[in-house]
C-alpha cells in the first residue's frame, strides 16, 4: 500500500468531536487506498497546563520528570484517536515514541531525532493494522528515558516519520487552511498560496511565521518530503491547501511570495566597543552561551579605534543579553561605553525565491515603507529574503504597505 502521514495538531484534536472529525478525513485516505501513519498533539491548552503543573510542583524540575510528564497529552490523544477509527472499524493501534522506538539524543526538553527504525511498525501493517496512531513530540534516549522535541515538535515528527517511510506525502492539518502571502489578519487581501518552495518556506517560518515548526521545514527540505499544509476543519481533497515543495515543481512564481512579521523584537547597541580583530566573536560568543538568539547585526565605522555594535534578539531575551555583556566587560572581555536596548521595534521581512533573479527588489520595498513614513532601523538580507527593523507602532501599516507594494494579492 502507499503510505500517507497526516498530523493533527492541537486545536485540531480539542475535544471529542474533534478528534471524530480528524478521524473521519483519515478513514476517508485508507478508503482511497492508503495506508496511513497518524501523528497527534496534545489536545488543545493540554501541553501548558502539564507545564504548568510541573513549574508549580518543582521550580527547579529534573528535566527527565518533565519530559515523562508534559509528553502524557500525546499519549492521551493518540489512545483516543486509535479507538475512535476502531469505532469505525479501521483497524489502527496507538503508538508512544518509546514502543515505535522513535529514538533521540539525551537534550531533554529540546532533543533531537537520530533514527526511526521501521521494523514494528511495517510488521504491524503486514499483519493488517491499516493506521498506526503515533505520538508526536517524544521519543526515548539512549539512556531509555522519555524525550520531547521542543514546541511545535509534532510536525517534526511528522516529517520525520514521512521520510523514514518514503510516505507519498506528509499532510498537517491544523486551523488554517493553507498559507497565506501575509497574516489575514493583519491584511485583508492576503492570498492563500496553493504552493511554495521549502527555502521560502523556512525563511517564513523563521521569520514569524506561525504555520509550520522550523525543524519541520529543514527536515522537509533535507529529505525532500512534500508537506502539505491544510484546513482540519473544511472539507478537503487532494488540490486543497498549500503544497510545500521544491522550487522546480513551481511553474509561476511572484518575485516575493509572502510578508513575515514579528513583533516582539529588540534592537541592543553596544555604544564605544574597542575595535579590534576578534571584537565580534568576544560579544557574540557570551551572548550564544547565555542562550540569546541574535539575529541581524549591523557595525558602524570605526572611529579612533572605537566602533558601535548593533544586533536584534527576542524581547524576552533582553535581561540575558544584557547580563552576559555586563559579565563580559567585568571579566574583561570586552570594553564598551553603554548598551541601550530599544524594545520597541518589529521585524518586517519580505521572502521569495524571485529575489534570486529579479533586481530592484529592495528599492521597492524601501520606497514602499518611506511613502507610508516609516522609518528604517535595521536591514538585514539575504538570497531570498530582506528584513527590516522599524518601530513596533508601524508594524501592521509596513505589512499592509509591502503587501501593495508586490502585489501579493494577485496569482503571477
Amino acid at each position: 500500500m502507499p503510505l500517507l502521514v497526516m498530523k493533527f495538531g492541537g486545536t485540531s484534536v480539542g475535544d471529542l468531536a474533534r478528534i471524530r472529525n480528524a478521524a473521519e478525513k483519515v478513514r476517508r485516505e485508507v478508503e482511497r487506498g492508503f495506508d496511513v501513519i497518524v501523528v497527534v498533539s496534545a489536545m488543545s491548552g493540554k501541553t501548558n497546563e502539564l507545564v504548568g503543573w510541573v513549574e508549580q510542583t518543582s521550580p527547579l524540575f529534573d528535566a527527565r520528570e518533565y519530559d515523562a510528564v508534559v509528553s502524557s497529552g500525546e499519549n492521551v490523544t493518540a489512545g483516543l484517536m486509535a479507538l475512535t477509527l476502531q469505532e469505525m472499524d479501521v483497524p489502527a493501534r496507538s503508538w508512544q515514541g518509546w514502543q515505535v522506538p522513535l529514538k533521540t539524543t539525551s537534550a531533554h526538553s529540546a532533543a533531537r531525532i537520530e533514527d526511526i527504525p521501521r521494523a514494528n511498525i511495517d510488521q504491524k501493517f503486514a499483519e493488517g493494522m491499516r493506521v498506526a496512531v503515533v505520538a508526536g513530540f517524544q521519543g526515548i534516549s539512549p539512556e531509555g528515558r522519555i524525550t520531547t522535541l521542543g514546541r511545535g515538535g509534532s510536525d517534526t515528527t511528522a516529517v520525520a516519520f514521512a521520510a523514514a517511510f518514503d510516505a507519498v506525502r506528509c499532510d498537517i492539518y491544523t486551523d488554517v487552511d493553507g498559507v497565506y502571502t501575509t497574516d489575514p489578519r493583519i491584511e485583508g487581501k492576503a492570498r492563500k498560496l496553493d504552493r511554495i518552495a521549502f527555502e521560502e518556506m523556512l525563511e517564513l517560518a523563521s521569520l514569524g511565521a506561525k504555520v509550520l515548526q522550523t525543524r519541520s521545514v529543514e527536515l522537509a527540505m533535507r529529505y525532500k518530503v512534500k508537506l502539505r499544509v491544510l484546513s482540519s476543519f473544511d472539507e478537503t481533497d487532494e488540490n486543497s491547501g498549500t503544497l510545500v515543495c521544491d522550487e522546480e515543481d513551481i511553474v509561476e512564481q511572484n518575485v516575493v511570495s509572502g510578508v513575515a512579521y514579528s513583533r516582539d523584537e529588540a534592537k541592543m547597541t553596544l555604544i564605544s566597543v574597542a575595535d579590534r580583530p576578534g571584537i565580534a566573536a568576544a560579544i557574540f560568543g557570551p551572548l550564544a552561551r547565555a542562550g540569546v538568539n541574535v539575529d541581524m547585526i549591523v557595525q558602524n565605522i570605526s572611529e579612533e579605534g572605537r566602533t558601535d555594535m548593533t544586533f536584534s534578539c527576542p524581547v524576552n531575551q533582553v535581561p540575558r543579553a544584557e547580563d552576559a555583556m555586563e559579565k563580559a566587560r567585568a571579566s574583561g572581555e570586552i570594553n564598551f561605553h553603554g548598551l541601550v536596548a530599544d524594545t520597541d521595534v518589529a521585524k518586517v521581512s519580505v521572502v521569495g525565491i524571485g529575489m534570486r533573479s529579479h533586481a530592484g527588489v529592495a528599492a521597492r520595498m524601501f520606497e514602499s515603507l518611506a511613502a507610508e513614513g516609516v522609518n528604517i532601523k535595521v536591514i538585514a538580507t539575504s538570497e531570498i529574503k530582506i528584513s527590516v527593523l522599524i518601530d513596533r507602532k508601524y508594524m501592521e501599516l509596513a505589512v499592509q504597505a509591502l503587501h501593495d507594494a508586490f502585489g501579493l494579492d494577485k496569482a503571477a
